[in-house]
């Protein structure tokens, strides 16, 4: 190694670390935890590489990732090949990766996505299902290992904090074959003796490996069917588990469990010296108020005596007054009715169907009289008209001696009117249609008309009835 100057510039030693580092580690293979994964615009794939103890910022250029057999994941188990170098900018050492080769803790996060998958479809991690954490419990159960840093840190916050909460251990195995099955069996142990509270799954951090046990779909459900509070206070706030979404409270570290779940009896003491001191001084002012209000109300007042009695006095003359307002009304009242009474006695239905009767009785007498009269009118007019008929009548002539001669028909034809010794020939059969009766005969033989002058003109006798005009031949 050269020697250095004695004094150098940040960016000389950053230079001469940088090429000390890629001199020294020029190709290395790291294997460790992927977490912290980020994709920016560029491509190009930036995280972390971590173990238990220690952590290493690490990148895959976007030109390196085509050679890879699947994406990177955070939580994966992997082993890294590239070169170590500084970026001088920020004075950070990082892995440039080249390859990265993929090995069962991958497969373990594909399983834990899967199952976190399923088991929110099947609503183990629906905020209906869970139960409210008491905020003064008596008694906590820690789920942990006995001899684990997790549980040490969890009885010290209640130690310091002075807490008279009872604090149960139930030491199970928390990593490793069996652990899950282990867990389980004692939240339900812990369900059928139902002396506590709450119950708390404690652990620290590690790896996925490490904290597979609170990955089981058999403790999911055993957290599920928990009557009694689960709290899930397992690994770094930066681990997740499956047990963290059944859990009715997940806390980020097993101290964060206790910060939540533990009251600190000082801060309580203090709260309730402060509360009593405001709940005193609000009291004290309250009544200052009231007493300053009664003794205002006291002047206000003035003597209360003198004060009944003018309010007496006024009430005994409001009295009169109301009497003899409510007598006038009732006079007015009662006249209102005898006029009313007046008005309807004339209206009487009885009286109105008295009057409607009299006037029906003199209207069907006059009707009477009426048709009466134009009966009699009727009964004159139809014997002047039958007089008149009857001196007109055939039936009148006939009487006289006269007689119609006719020729019967056959079939449906009218009889024909013999007026004249041509419409006849000898043997023809006629008919004498008499006053009474009627005389068939037959013709001998008949005379030719003779000649004679006009028959003089027969006077008309003129019959009027009611503007209709009757012609009657006198003869």
């Amino acid at each position: 190694m050269h020697k250095l100057p004695q004094t150098l510039t940040v960016s000389q030693l950053t230079c001469e670390i940088k090429n000390l580092l890629e001199d020294e580690y020029r190709f290395v293979q790291v294997s460790g935890e992927i977490s912290n994964l980020r994709r920016p615009y560029s491509g190009h794939s930036y995280f972390t590489l971590k173990d238990d103890q220690a952590q290493l910022t690490s990148v895959l250029f976007k030109n390196q990732q085509r050679y890879l057999l699947e994406e990177l994941r955070d939580g994966q188990q992997v082993v890294c090949h590239g070169r170590i170098t500084v970026y001088e900018p920020r004075g950070n050492y990082q892995l440039i990766v080249d390859t990265v080769d993929f090995h069962g803790s991958g497969l373990l996060q594909l399983r834990f996505e899967a199952l976190k998958k399923r088991l929110s479809v099947e609503g183990l991690f629906d905020a209906e299902s869970k139960k409210a954490i008491p905020a003064q419990p008596r008694r906590i159960t820690l789920v942990t290992s006995a001899t684990g840093a997790a549980v040490h840190d969890f009885l010290k916050i209640w130690q310091t904090r002075q807490s008279i909460i009872d604090m149960d251990i139930y030491p199970v195995r928390v990593q490793g074959q069996g652990a899950a099955e282990e867990i389980s069996a004692a939240i339900a142990h812990l369900n059928r003796l139902n002396h506590c509270d709450i119950i708390v799954l404690c652990r620290g951090g590690g790896s996925l490996e490490d904290l597979w046990a609170f990955n089981e779909e058999s403790l999911a459900w055993s957290i599920y069917h928990s009557q009694i509070p689960v709290v899930s206070a397992v690994g770094h706030e930066i681990d997740f588990t499956i047990a963290d979404f059944c859990a009715d409270l997940r806390a980020p570290t097993p101290t964060g469990a206790a910060e939540q779940l533990v009251p600190d009896v000082r801060q309580l003491k203090l709260m309730v010296h402060d509360r009593r001191r405001r709940l005193t001084a609000r009291i004290l002012e309250m009544l200052t108020r009231r007493e300053r209000d009664l003794s205002q109300n006291k002047r206000l007042l003035g003597k209360l005596e003198t004060r009944f009695t003018r309010y007496t006095l006024h009430t005994d003359h409001l009295t009169d007054r109301l009497i003899r307002a409510l007598g006038n009304r009732l006079d007015h009242s009662q006249q209102a009715l005898s006029h009313t009474r007046q008005r309807l006695s004339h209206q009487l239905p009885s009286r109105r169907l008295s009057m409607y009767q009299e006037r029906l009785q003199f209207a069907s007498t006059r009707l009477t009289s009426l048709i009466q009269r134009i009966m009699e009118q009727k009964r004159a007019d139809l014997a002047h008209q039958a007089t008149l008929l009857d001196a007109v009548s055939p039936l009148s002539i006939l009487g006289r001696g006269y007689a119609i001669a006719r020729r019967k028909k056959t079939g449906r034809g009218r009889d024909e009117l013999i007026t004249s010794s041509m419409q006849v020939q000898p043997r023809d059969r006629l008919e004498l249609l008499l006053h009474q009766g009627t005389v068939d005969c037959e013709v001998i033989r008949s005379h030719a008309p003779e000649a004679r002058s006009e028959p003089d003109s027969r006077p008309l006798a003129e019959v009027k009835k009611r503007g209709v005009a009757t012609q009657i031949n006198t003869e």
